[in-house]
């Protein structure tokens, strides 16, 4: 019995935390994923290089002698502009194609290109670790836990709530949601629905600059870091349900959870395994997702 307690105290109970570390920061990339997809229908592969950004534009930021904290607000408004840049200057322009799809996947998989290898150029190879902003350890329940990752579980938890208030009870979050149920309904009631889509658009690479920038003094920076996030925010988005904000966050805990406890009894490769296994074995019973649209929340 003692050998079971220290286990679930030392062990499992600390992997689980990480696993909420992981989660908030994958399901603000989720979210970000999922009003794009929810409003523009449409599926950004540079999700996860914009994810980078936020962690090489901190980088940057502190290497001018900026506090963290100041780089940390600074970093999404630096990037929400280039969001909108590039929403106007590429996705709008193949947005009305009947390839929209396809030419907008193949499009922002070649620009997650085009970022990783300018990361390598500006920035080189290596990875960046910038240190934690809070140091030290709390005690909780026996166990001791860096500060700053108990710091990111409910900070993290804070801006996901801000993010939902925003959506479901702000005036451009009603935009938003009108734009996703029915664009054309929107613009005859005197929507400016090319401009919600540019600002929704500019608003989710925000939110994943922000998770590259929380992440970066735990898992360090470097050009390809956005892969395995990409990937799991994109589970993630698919069994929540496509365009649906609970859905993000329900699955966001549920997947990083199988994730972290399935570590600690097998390769972090059969770990991603098990993890899309979740996903397959979800859509099997729910094709639709656990939720609903952006729509309808």
């Amino acid at each position: 019995m003692v050998d079971l307690f220290t286990y679930l105290q030392f062990v499992l109970a600390p992997q689980m935390v990480t696993g909420l570390v992981i989660g908030v920061a994958v399901i603000l990339m989720a979210l970000g994923l999922t009003i794009i997809f929810g409003l523009l229908d449409v599926i950004n592969l540079a999700h996860g290089a914009f994810y980078a950004l936020g962690g090489f534009v901190l980088i940057t930021l502190l290497g001018l002698g900026l506090d963290f904290w100041v780089a940390m607000v600074l970093v999404p408004l630096l990037v929400l502009p280039a969001g909108l840049v590039t929403e106007r200057l590429l996705i709008q322009r193949v947005f009305h194609s009947g390839d929209r799809h396809t030419l907008t996947l193949l499009l922002t998989f070649g620009l997650s290109l085009v970022m990783e290898d300018l990361f390598k150029i500006i920035y080189g190879p290596d990875p960046h670790r910038p240190q934690p902003p809070i140091s030290g350890a709390v005690e909780l329940l026996g166990m001791y836990l860096p500060t700053y990752r108990v710091f990111l579980i409910f900070f993290g938890a804070l801006l996901i709530a801000a993010l939902s208030l925003f959506l479901f009870r702000s005036d451009f979050g009603a935009r938003i949601r009108a734009a996703a149920y029915d664009r054309h309904m929107a613009a005859s009631l005197g929507i400016q629905v090319k401009s919600v889509y540019s600002w929704t658009f500019a608003l989710g690479l925000a939110v994943a600059a922000l998770s590259g920038v929380l992440l970066s003094p735990i898992y360090g920076v470097y050009p390809d870091m956005g892969h395995g996030f990409i990937f799991l925010a994109f589970a993630v988005v698919i069994v929540g349900g496509l365009g649906s904000i609970k859905g993000a966050v329900v699955a966001g805990l549920l997947l990083t959870q199988v994730f972290v406890l399935a570590s600690l009894v097998m390769s972090p490769v059969w770990a991603d395994v098990l993890v899309f296994a979740t996903m397959v074995l979800v859509l099997l019973f729910r094709p639709q997702g656990l939720f609903g649209s952006l729509a309808h929340g």
